[in-house]
């Protein structure tokens, strides 16, 4: 099976390792230091303090790698308008795109939403760029609950977490998404072939919209933000509101921001891909983590008060690190 990784990052790069572990051909996608790791060391992750090296292709140049059966695309939200259109050369008749991102992605409303079905969401595709390079119809979701680290170029860590959640946008369940999931699964990853992947994501994105923003903000790990009073109750808050958000078009919490928190602080102490976006000096996944909750809010005439707050101060923390664009008025 050929499968290109697009970004092998620190999600990327553990996908990569163990689907090469199980005899896939694997084709990396990287540009710079990381190119050049990973064309002379392989894929290297540690996996539960085993060691893994994974020999990959590995290009900057899409065009010469052909069709491929499967693309992962494991970018930060701020890159994929970049890249969208050079996955053009990677996709044949019968390609899957599986995305493995945080946050609201541009194909969230392909076929799911009810009157917001087939809405283009200005936070995260302000042209619809990204839609035409990458047609919702190719793409298959994933919700990514485990948490990686980034060692050095090509070098991953697996920290914690092993769960996966596949589906289509359209919430069935076809053959495409059975064979992803046994894929995955094969390789090592507790797999959930989800009923609605959408909830699933809106699921995550609450912690996502409260944890992440918070520690890049404040530098301290989630267990810190769960652990004092007063942040602890403004991550309710904001939660409270996704679950409001969420209702008016489908997306159903079951579940209360007091044990979704529990869960999150059951991880330990560790530091969001936010946090870690910063402390590298990288573009922060403000548009699909927090801006498009806000967006969507406006669009279903929900008051999200606490979330575009949280939304305006980290957007201007990243303004002032020039690690995103200034805001036009």
């Amino acid at each position: 099976m050929k499968i290109c990784l697009y970004g092998a990052g620190a999600i990327g790069g553990l996908l990569g390792v163990r689907l090469a572990q199980k005899g896939a051909e694997i084709n990396v996608i990287e540009v710079g230091p990381v190119l050049e790791a990973i064309q002379k060391n392989g894929l290297q992750v540690d996996d539960n303090g085993k060691m893994l090296t994974a020999k990959v292709t590995a290009t900057s140049d899409p065009t010469t790698l052909g069709h491929q059966d499967l693309v992962i695309v494991a970018v930060k939200g701020p890159t994929l308008n970049f890249i969208c259109d050079k996955l053009t050369p990677l996709i044949g008749p019968n390609t899957i795109v599986m995305t493995a991102m945080n946050g609201i992605p541009w194909w969230f409303f392909h076929g799911f939403g009810g009157k917001l079905a087939g809405t283009q969401l200005k936070s995260v595709d302000a042209t619809g760029k990204i839609n035409i390079g990458i047609p919702g119809d190719r793409v298959v979701g994933c919700v990514i609950n485990l948490s990686c680290a980034l060692l050095g170029p090509g070098i991953v860590k697996h920290v914690a977490g092993n769960q996966l959640t596949i589906g289509e946008p359209n919430n069935t369940e076809s053959e495409r998404v059975r064979n992803l999931g046994k894929l995955l699964s094969d390789a090592g990853f507790d797999m959930t072939i989800s009923k609605s992947i959408q909830n699933d994501i809106w699921y995550k994105l609450m912690g996502n919209m409260t944890h992440n923003p918070m520690s890049a903000l404040t530098g301290a790990t989630v267990d810190r933000i769960i652990d004092d009073p007063e942040t602890y109750d403004l991550c309710v808050k904001i939660m409270r509101e996704a679950i409001a958000i969420g209702e008016k078009f489908g997306c159903i919490v079951d579940d209360t921001p007091e044990h979704r928190q529990e869960k999150t602080r059951q991880m330990g102490a560790f530091k969001t891909s936010m946090l870690q976006d910063v402390e590298a000096k990288k573009a922060l996944e403000i548009d699909a983590m927090l801006g498009a909750v806000s967006e969507i809010a406006k669009l279903v005439n929900v008051p999200s008060p606490y979330t575009d707050a949280l939304l305006g101060l980290v957007r201007v923390k990243a303004q002032v690190m020039k690690l995103y664009p200034e805001t036009k008025k």
